[in-house]
């Protein structure tokens, strides 16, 4: 059983009575929204009510630190792009110089010393690969040598390819092998005097000789 009265019919709100409710609660809304939220929230006064009620300042002042923060994360994402930017250029070529130093040949370095008699003769050859380097410097102690830097090659049928000859006390520089094979210094004492000759050699070669 229950306590309250079931409301007669006669009592409810009509059907218009409710549609003109509701019409009246969207106006209100939307006066609302045009005088108060708009001008106080976005600084959007249609109506002039808000600049009347000192809300459009305020929703112009929120609007504009909007902006400045948008622009400010903007700013922080175009660096740490840069940044980013930055650092993989620099891992890609850490990376890069890496490989190409495991891929690169490791420098033989020799020094090696032979003592010539007046009028001996001897030569010391390394074996090298086309376009391979080796830096050198080669000394004597005494006077001036005769010298012929060449190179040969067996399995090619080259037995002779001259570089440089002449008649020095020292030389250095680079030889570059025009091909595979054995490549280096023949001297030869011409001072009159037993003198020693020092080579020092750093290179891509595999071997180094003194041949007999």
């Amino acid at each position: 059983m229950y306590n309250s009265n079931i409301p007669m019919r006669q009592e409810l709100p009509s059907t218009g009575k409710l549609i003109k409710s509701t019409v009246i609660a969207v106006v209100v809304a939307v006066v609302l929204l045009l005088v108060v939220v708009l001008p106080a929230e976005y600084g959007i006064d249609p109506t002039g009510g808000g600049n009347l009620l000192g809300l459009k300042k305020m929703g112009e002042i929120k609007a504009s630190l909007a902006r400045e923060l948008a622009d400010e994360l903007v700013n922080m994402q175009v660096k740490e792009d840069a940044i980013d930017a930055k650092t993989k250029a620099i891992e890609d070529f850490v990376q890069a110089a890496k490989l190409k130093a495991e891929a690169a040949p490791s420098a033989t370095k020799h020094e090696m010393q032979v003592t010539l008699a007046p009028d001996a003769a001897t030569e010391i050859k390394v074996v090298m690969s086309k376009d391979g380097e080796v830096q050198y410097i080669w000394w004597t102690d005494g006077g001036k040598a005769n010298f012929d830097l060449h190179g040969d090659s067996e399995a090619l049928d080259i037995d002779y390819h001259s570089y440089r000859k002449g008649s020095e006390q020292k030389s250095k520089g680079t030889l570059v092998a025009a091909f595979d094979g054995s490549h280096g210094w023949f001297w030869r004492n011409r001072s009159g005097k037993t003198i020693t000759i020092t080579l020092q050699t750093s290179g891509e070669y595999t071997d180094i000789e003194q041949m007999d």
